[in-house]
């Protein structure tokens, strides 16, 4: 009969997990990037990357 008491007190607190601080947060991103290695192709794709999360920045804050 007990039993019931201890188990829902102990349930409860799984609803209340902590949450990951935003600076431990990682991007997903898990490339290696070296400048000295890159040719013409590497610097073309990385400004089109940049200039693509400028764009998804802007229309996110217009949102």
């Amino acid at each position: 009969m007990g039993r019931s008491r201890g188990q829902r007190s102990r349930d409860k607190n799984k609803a209340s997990l902590p949450q990951v601080p935003q600076n431990m947060k990682s991007d997903g991103i898990d490339e290696e990037y070296s400048a000295e290695l890159a040719d013409q192709a590497d610097l073309e794709a990385q400004a089109r990357a940049n200039a693509a999360n400028q764009r998804a920045k802007g229309k996110q804050r217009k949102s």
